[in-house]
């Protein structure tokens, strides 16, 4: 597994302000692009001012970063508190006008609460909530959000008390849309479903909210050109809307609005902020995990420093009249996409939102409320889409069963009802999995001897009996934590009746920092267990496992390996040390490996393996899973480390563009036709040069090969995304041969 060392971490503090500025402004600049329209369509559809979003963007990056923990992290305000600020808003209104105004009292104690369970050291109480409850609650946040802003991209209403009626208004109207904005709303939704399937990174360059914005005021100017103030539809007359656009006052003082705490002795305020608290809490430590795994330093976020800082500047926020701040999944993926190293590209992302605030106030009036509306539409659709149930279901059955009655609960009361009644569904069907009664469960649950360490020569051993699942997370976590760094540890499961997920993935995140630190984990004891699906999560029971059935792909595979006799394992493989040793894995998380080809070139002195990966890029509302095959061989004798990608020009700017102020592209003009279609770049130029032999360079030209990365010992080969066929494997086998044996001509005798 690849393991920075001090030398490669960037600096903290100012220090790494110095070191790093160029590649955080860079970041910040394209996570700004999208922090714009999306924080004005969040505060929109919250039933606020859009500089209400605003505000809490500015103060996210101004103020949070000085107090947070989080690395990568972009904060501000989340779609995923929409439902919960609209709810504040309607359950707060007592007619007199100032219903936001109770809801900043709600948002300032909100954080004020976050501070105190950051304090106590409660930052992993995001911990305690079942994986699939979650999923259930972010699905029914995008039903939600769906639900209403399709209302707005259409130009219908609704006053319907509940999504479900909210979507039974929305079929019921569909004939009642107006053209004028529905056209902005279907081309801004088009764009950003093809905005990642086009491969032009020229278009890349420009975030697809930005996209979406821009077309939108350019059909604007374009209406008020042709002065079309009617169009008729099926025999229908529909008039040009007069109050279609974004509304910004001039004077940019009109933004701030003070709390109004006269309703904090009542019971709905304090549901209010109970609701804010544990949903902000858990969306945002959520993400602060879901990011450190894409961080290519693997530089751990303290939850508890989190917490208090994002809970300090959300009273900040609600005291001045913005919107509760969060750490934001999408814009935080945006940011290590495009190769931020500190903190302060947060900062500088809030500082360019107020530049823009102050610049572009006339620009943004011109904004129609349709396309912010199908920028939240798109984000309803992602956090609740057909891909989310069908990952939910390959996790296992009854994770499926856990989504869907949390989102039904949800859908049919509210955010804190469906949080509570997933809960509980998820409780009652690990009592049955388990088999055992009710009173023998709760006290395996409690009881503190059924998490235990051993002591061996040498060796850790955790013995985990009973139930593992998230009532007793935290007390296994407790456990690990007294583990040393560097030692041999051995988690045995044998003991267990049923293994949930949450605790699967919580010891998998563990497994892989310990690895980090130098350590080992071993997990023993799971081979008389069985789970409804094969994902490596998947609950497990402690009942005999069934054989597994090959897949075609698989039963490809095992033929290939047999007539060129190869080794071949059958299954998926989890141990991923060897792909993590790459650069290309730093902040693509594995999900797992399968169809393993092992061989070896050099009459057995280099070995190599082939495998079907699947990983994923970004995180939560912005992940992203691939599969592809990827190769990786022993090379002859050690070699530079570089990245060699096969690209058309204009990608091959844009990577130029985009490595500015590190290191660039090493062309060779005795080989222009190598230099022409291939991105080369590595740490030391010189190296590389002696390296790429001219029969190197000839070789890549007639083979072309898609990625080629080397850490000084082995090379790793990478397909394009994708199911590479049976015939291509064996192709590229054959030509990393080649190649190869090339290498050792020239470097093999070191």
């Amino acid at each position: 597994m690849y393991s920075p060392t001090k030398a490669d971490i960037p600096k903290e503090g100012f220090l790494g302000f110095k070191e790093n500025w160029r590649n955080d402004v860079i970041a910040s600049l394209s996570v700004a692009l999208v922090a714009l329209p999306l924080s004005m369509a969040i505060a929109i559809a919250s039933g606020v001012q859009p500089l209400s979003g605003l505000l809490s963007c500015v103060i996210a990056g101004l103020v949070t970063t000085f107090f947070r923990s989080g690395r990568l992290t972009i904060n501000g305000p989340a779609a995923g508190m929409i439902t919960v600020i609209f709810g504040a808003i309607v359950s707060l209104d007592d007619g007199s006008g100032h219903a936001f105004n109770y809801v900043l009292a709600a948002i300032v104690v909100s954080g004020l609460l976050q501070v105190i369970l950051g304090l106590l050291k409660l930052g992993r109480i995001a911990e305690i909530f079942p994986s699939s409850v979650i999923h259930g609650i972010l699905a029914a946040i995008g039903v939600i959000i769906f639900a209403k802003q399709m209302h707005v991209a259409i130009g219908t209403s609704s006053n319907a008390g509940n999504a479900i009626g909210i979507l039974k208004d929305l079929v019921d109207q569909l004939p009642n849309a107006n053209p004028y904005i529905a056209l902005i709303s279907v081309i801004g939704i088009f764009l950003l479903f093809f905005h990642a399937k086009i491969s032009y990174k020229v278009f890349h360059i420009i975030p697809a909210p930005v996209w979406v914005v821009a077309i939108s005021v350019s059909i604007v100017l374009l209406y008020n050109y042709l002065d079309v103030n009617q169009v008729e539809v099926m025999g229908i007359a529909f008039e040009k809307p007069t109050n279609y656009l974004m509304s910004i006052p001039a004077d940019l003082t009109e933004v701030f609005l003070f709390p109004d705490f006269s309703r904090i002795n009542t019971g709905v305020f304090w549901l209010v902020v109970l609701s804010m608290t544990i949903i902000s809490s858990i969306i945002s430590l959520a993400a602060a995990k879901a990011i450190d795994k894409l961080d290519p330093y693997k530089r751990k976020t303290n939850l508890n420093k989190d917490l208090m800082g994002l809970g300090a500047s959300t009273m900040v926020s609600g005291m001045l009249g913005g919107l509760p701040i969060l750490n934001v999944i999408v814009r935080s993926t945006v940011n290590v996409q495009n190769n931020a190293k500190t903190k302060w590209s947060n900062f500088f992302h809030g500082f360019l939102v107020l530049f823009f605030i102050v610049l572009l106030q006339p620009i943004m009036n011109m904004i129609p409320l349709a396309a912010l509306a199908a920028v939240l539409v798109f984000a309803g659709i992602k956090l609740a889409s057909p891909r989310v149930f069908k990952d939910v279901y390959k996790e296992g059955v009854e994770q499926l069963v856990f989504m869907v009655s949390t989102l039904l609960f949800t859908l049919y009361n509210n955010l804190l009802f469906g949080l509570i009644a997933g809960i509980i569904v998820t409780l009652i069907t690990h009592i049955l999995i388990a088999r055992i009664s009710v009173p023998q469960f709760f006290l395996y649950v409690f009881s503190p001897g059924n998490i235990e360490f051993k002591k061996t020569t040498g060796n850790l051993e955790l013995r985990i009996r009973g139930v593992a699942n998230f009532m007793t997370l935290l007390k296994i976590l407790k456990k690990l934590e007294d583990v040393p760094d560097k030692s041999n540890l051995k988690i045995n499961f044998a003991g267990a009746k049923i293994i949930d997920l949450t605790v699967q993935e919580a010891i998998d995140d563990f497994k892989r920092n310990h690895e980090l630190s130098g350590g080992s984990v071993e997990i023993v004891g799971l081979h008389k267990h069985i789970s409804s699906t094969p994902h490596k999560f998947a609950l497990k029971s402690s009942i005999a496992p069934v054989a597994q059935k090959a897949s075609p792909r698989q039963n490809k595979f095992k033929w290939l390996a047999a007539e060129n006799k190869w080794a071949y394992t059958l299954g998926q493989d989890n141990s991923f040390k060897n792909l993590e040793s790459f650069h290309f894995f730093d902040s693509r998380p594995i999900e797992y490996k399968e169809n393993i080809i092992k061989g070896s070139y050099l009459e057995g002195a280099a070995e190599w393996e082939l495998t079907d990966v699947t990983f994923s890029e970004g995180a939560m509302l912005a992940r992203e899973v691939y599969h592809c095959t990827v190769q990786i061989s022993d090379l002859p004798s050690k070699a530079p480390t570089f990245v060699l990608r096969r690209e058309e020009f204009v990608d091959r700017f844009i990577d130029r563009v985009r490595v500015f102020g590190s290191m660039g592209d090493i062309d060779f003009k005795e080989n222009p036709e190598f230099s022409k279609f291939y991105f080369l770049k590595g740490a030391n130029e010189s190296e590389i040069r002696a390296y790429f032999k001219p029969e190197v360079l000839e070789f890549l030209v007639d083979n072309p090969i898609y990625q080629i990365e080397c850490n000084g010992d082995k090379i790793l080969v990478v397909c394009p995304v994708g199911v590479t066929s049976i015939p291509e494997i064996e192709r590229q086998i054959k030509n990393i041969e080649k190649l190869i044996d090339i290498l050792n001509d020239f470097h093999g005798n070191g």
